[in-house]
């Protein structure tokens, strides 16, 4: 079923829009989740709890890219769970690491002036992000958006993990360098 129809079942509030978001984005939904939280029944929670969010929020939104839409919602609720479980410790897990390796080119969130930083942080990452050749924008985003491991990364772009690791550390210290030249860091 295309992703409009989908859309309409929940504005109808047909119960076949679970349905039909599961079979569709049901494995993007829990490879997003599980690859933060790093554990096969919390990711399948934060699937459930994703659609359960999705049926609330359709309607009033009608969301023009239904997957990127959806993919918010998980990621969003698995960093969420992912923080509540790991409030009092550091956990494992390709979280972790993502967050580690971005810590170096991030301004600590402490130290800077809340909404208009933001804002600002926001706006360079995506022009940063625009500026990418198209490979290396997907790569990126893979990692530190999506947290995907440097292997499933290497395999899906036909690449060794040192390739990547190199593109990726390649990458964060041009965004490094643009958020320096910007006065964010």
């Amino acid at each position: 079923m295309e992703d409009e129809g989908i859309i309409e079942l929940f504005f109808n509030r047909d119960e076949k829009a679970i349905t039909e978001t599961d079979k569709k984005y049901g494995k993007l939904c829990y490879s997003i989740a599980c690859h933060v939280l790093n554990q096969a029944e919390n990711a399948k929670e934060c699937v459930n709890d994703t659609y359960l969010e999705t049926w609330n929020c359709i309607p009033p939104h009608r969301p023009s890219v239904f997957s990127a839409f959806i993919s918010k919602i998980t990621r969003r609720i698995a960093i969420s769970r992912w923080r509540k479980e790991n409030a009092a410790k550091r956990g494992g897990g390709e979280f972790c690491l993502t967050l580690d390796e971005l810590a170096e080119c991030l301004p600590d969130r402490n130290n800077t002036a809340k909404t208009v930083e933001d804002q600002l942080i926001t706006r360079v990452l995506n022009d940063f992000l625009h500026e990418l050749p198209v490979t290396e924008r997907n790569v990126f985003l893979r990692r530190y958006w999506y947290a995907a491991p440097l292997r499933e990364i290497a395999v899906q772009f036909g690449f060794s993990e040192s390739k990547v690791k190199s593109m990726l550390m390649r990458t964060r210290n041009r965004l490094k360098k643009k958020l320096s030249e910007e006065e964010l860091i």
